[in-house]
């Protein structure tokens, strides 16, 4: 610890002018020999994700007091991606990630806080928390606001993606307007994060691995008593592992990001978990890079069978015995390790003594390891001449995962969607959305719109979807996201014109466009300045003049 904060762990803050003004929040004689711990709320009423978190955050406050430490309570921002997405709002969404953990450290390192103790819900809370809390190295607990419960429609369960599919099957005339609306008003019945296996519930089970919150607490329902349990015993944890000087990056080793990919790979979570995982890792300092996935993927099977391309949502995950039950049979199958440690201090192998080998045999969510939906993970990493750094596919749910068909090109995803729901769309194409990247978007936006489209219509299994943009966690069929390098810093998906063939082959790794070298060298000098001039055309005012923005775990 630098001096400011050990002086504040061990005596409180010295200084009459410091000690005045905490006296004015609340501080009394004794509290100055107390730990200060910092409660990062994320609660606002902009989505349903986060409208639960200011009890959580109460509650947590309350519990740190008792078990002997001073609790100081900032905000921190949030955007709905539901909300945005599909519109130029999406374009902050990622940024905000950046945002999130920027305010964090800002405030703990400003107030010379002993730990932290942040509370999120919407998808970019738990990475952004997760970079603030590898930068800054202090104790730190994560408590996650939880998932939302179903809703329900005549006996069937709904998730946001239920809505976005309901607009494809509308104009494919599946649907009528009336059912359209059923769906709207029935999806999203309360407070909590998207239901299904997104990118919510993705990150919360990475954080859960990585020991930086408590067994099960990943999985657990924002309205249920348990969530409001969990988050006392969160705090209490805490200010014990400030007591016992457990920090983040004593967590947060190589082998704990390796046991996080082979989780996600066992539960089928986002593919967004691959750039925010890279980003965490990247601010830890830890050596993890895209060919990990493809290297653990070969050797991990998806065992739980979650939507968005499966049958049951996070609840029942939960129910069936949440990410300790997954872990254990990996555990016991070798593929995690079971030396790495959590918050509380004791090994993956020592907490998971007690969890049954096999998963209940009551329940059809998790599956036995000899019995997998696939036998190999579902984040599969493509690359070619269309894709040399790399990106990510998604192929759970995919009967044939390999796919060559025209391009179908577009510049933006609302050109996309309107071609889509204009029934341009056929099946054997190959759809095409590029300058959607971070420089060229800006901001890489996440295409549900268009691809919960091309579901609802009927097109699933039977087109392809490429973008240098990303995807929500929502999102399933055989869509290729993340290409690197993006059409907006010359990357060959810039180079591709309506008709050339496109091969997206999940089997081999494989996306490449049936050009030879010296045909796309040819086209990048006709090409020349087009592209650049583009990425000036589609640039959003928040980047303006703001060109140091980067993303962490950006290939």
């Amino acid at each position: 610890m630098n001096k400011l904060r050990s002086s504040a762990i061990t005596q409180g803050v010295q200084r009459s002018p410091n000690r005045s003004m905490l006296r004015a929040v609340g501080f009394n004689d004794e509290d100055f020999n107390k730990p200060i711990i910092g409660v990062a709320n994320g609660y606002s009423t902009i989505t349903p994700c986060n409208m639960g978190l200011n009890k959580l955050a109460l509650k947590a406050e309350e519990s740190i007091k008792r078990s002997g430490g001073m609790p100081q309570m900032f905000g921190t921002i949030t955007v709905s991606d539901g909300i945005s997405m599909g519109t130029e709002g999406m374009k902050y969404s990622l940024v905000s990630r950046e945002v999130i953990a920027d305010s964090i450290e800002t405030a703990c390192n400003a107030q010379s806080m002993d730990g932290v103790l942040a509370i999120g819900g919407c998808d970019k809370n738990m990475p952004g928390a997760m970079i603030a809390i590898a930068r800054m190295n202090i104790p730190s607990i994560f408590i996650y606001g939880g998932t939302i419960k179903p809703g329900k429609l005549h006996g069937e369960d709904l998730t946001v993606v239920s809505a976005f599919e309901a607009v494809g099957q509308l104009t494919s005339g599946k649907i009528n307007e009336e059912r359209l609306i059923q769906v709207e008003k029935n999806c999203i019945p309360g407070a909590g994060s998207c239901g299904g296996m997104f990118t919510a519930n993705t990150m919360s089970a990475v954080i859960e691995v990585l020991g930086l919150s408590l067994p099960h607490s990943s999985t657990m329902a924002a309205e249920d008593l348990e969530k409001e349990l969990s988050a006392d015993k969160s705090a209490e944890i805490l200010v014990s592992a400030i007591e016992k000087d457990i920090r983040p990056l004593d967590l947060m080793t190589k082998k704990a990001f390796e046991n996080a990919i082979s989780v996600i790979m066992a539960i089928g979570g986002s593919t967004n978990a691959v750039l925010h995982i890279l980003a965490i890792a990247n601010t830890a300092g830890i050596d993890i890079n895209i060919n990990d996935f493809e290297r653990i993927r070969q050797k991990v099977p998806v065992i739980c069978d979650l939507k968005p391309s499966g049958k049951y949502v996070t609840v029942d995950l939960h129910k069936a015995g949440g990410i300790p039950q997954v872990m254990k049979i990996l555990l016991n199958a070798g593929l995690i390790h079971g030396d790495c440690k959590n918050i509380e201090g004791k090994t993956i192998s020592e907490y998971l003594q007690n969890i049954p080998d096999k998963s209940p045999t009551n329940q059809n969510v998790i599956r036995d390891i000899d019995d997998p939906l696939y036998k190999k993970g579902h984040l599969a990493i493509l690359k070619g001449n269309l894709a040399s750094e790399g990106s990510v596919a998604k192929i759970s749910g995919v009967k044939n995962p390999v796919l060559t068909g025209p391009a179908k090109i577009f510049e933006s995803e609302e050109d996309c969607l309107k071609s889509i729901l204009n029934n341009d769309i056929k099946a054997g194409d190959v759809v095409v959305i590029r300058n959607e990247g971070p420089v060229g978007g800006p901001g890489m936006r996440e295409m549900l719109a268009p691809t919960s489209a091309i579901v609802g219509q009927g097109l699933g299994e039977k087109v392809a979807l490429i973008t240098d943009g990303r995807f929500s966690g929502g999102t399933y069929g055989l869509v290729v996201g993340h290409i690197a390098p993006e059409a907006a810093v010359g990357g060959n998906i810039a180079l591709i014109k309506q008709g050339d063939l496109i091969t997206v082959d999940a089997v081999k790794q494989l996306i490449e466009v049936d050009l030879s070298d010296e045909e796309l060298e040819k086209r990048k000098k006709r090409l020349g300045k087009t592209y650049s001039k583009i990425q000036k055309r589609n640039s959003f005012k928040i980047f303006e003049n703001r060109k140091h923005i980067k993303f962490r775990g950006c290939y």
